[in-house]
């Protein structure tokens, strides 16, 4: 594992080119709805979590795959500039980058449909041709939008060589027991919880029963975030409510994605799991605020201050 001061993360995962329209409720099938505003932004489920990961100041690495085309290009650059190192990142022939359509609500809620694109070429074979980036690492954190025999392939190495992995189970759907026996930590929403223990989630017992499910299957650590309530924290089945910060949301996308880094920046930092979904609730918090996903993401000094003002 490093052993520099500075802990390196690892973020496997997805790159999206976002379309976003805005409208005041979802259509039905059938219906032609007009929206009030249009925004294209980067974004992908790994690629968000790297992103918060880096302006939140974690030393941030990412393996993922684009398309040969402009936007890949452009999505790279970004990148850099968000403070992650993407010598991982390549683009694939005759592949286009990754897409998502989205709806965003008058309740700041969305919807999303995904074209897959050169994020269903993160192949187990690109995994090992990056072994040693993720035996290096101190953490590996993953998503669920590139293929999964590639994310138990990472997952696998990772253990071996106890760097700790980290399994944001997003979007929903059934996983393995391979995968989730690989799992040190867990974050899923309510959703995803719902997914994978059956449990629906009212409430805090509720939660208590879900973690204690996902514990059962050998997972240390689960986090389930819960919207504007915080998280729920268990640590071998020991649970407490982390609440979340009130305010005036007007766009959930990358909510989850900005909490994610922004947790691992702090982990990484030697903060208690507790102070670490404070301070990444906080930064998902300001990401709310905010239209776009990468573009909603906060910087460490924005996090900082906005903790600071809400003691």
């Amino acid at each position: 594992m490093n052993t520099y001061l500075r802990k390196k993360l690892v973020v496997l995962g997805s790159i999206n080119a976002d379309h976003i329209l805005r409208l005041e409720h979802f259509p039905h099938p059938g219906q032609t709805l007009h929206g009030n505003a249009y925004q294209v932004a980067f974004g992908g489920k790994g690629a968000n979590q790297a992103v918060a990961a880096g302006r939140s100041g974690a030393d941030t690495h990412f393996i993922a795959c684009v398309g040969e085309d402009e936007i890949g290009t452009s999505i790279k650059a970004q990148l850099e500039k968000d403070q992650v190192n993407t010598q991982a990142v390549s683009a694939v022939n005759g592949e286009t980058t990754g897409v998502a359509l989205i709806f965003v609500n008058a309740l700041a809620e969305n919807c999303i449909g995904i074209c897959s694109g050169a994020n269903a070429k993160l192949s187990p074979k690109y995994v090992q041709d990056h072994q040693a980036l993720i035996t290096s690492a101190d953490a590996l954190l993953v998503q669920l939008e590139t293929p999964i025999d590639s994310i138990i392939e990472a997952c696998k190495i990772a253990q071996q060589e106890n760097v700790k992995v980290i399994l944001n189970p997003a979007p929903a759907r059934e996983l393995p027991e391979e995968l989730l026996r690989l799992v040190d930590i867990i974050t899923p929403n309510e959703t995803e919880a719902l997914s994978l223990t059956g449990k629906i989630i009212h409430n805090e017992s509720d939660a208590a029963e879900a973690a204690h499910i996902l514990h059962s299957k050998g997972i240390k650590t689960v986090v389930i975030t819960m919207g504007s309530r915080g998280v729920w924290l268990s640590e071998e089945n020991q649970g407490q409510l982390i609440s979340g910060f009130k305010v005036n949301a007007i766009d959930t996308i990358a909510a989850g994605d900005t909490f994610n880094g922004a947790f691992m920046t702090a982990l990484l930092e030697n903060k208690t799991p507790a102070e670490a979904a404070q301070f990444a609730n906080a930064a998902a918090a300001i990401a709310v605020t905010r239209k776009g996903a990468q573009p909603s993401v906060p910087w460490r000094t924005e996090i900082d201050a906005f903790l600071a003002q809400n003691k």
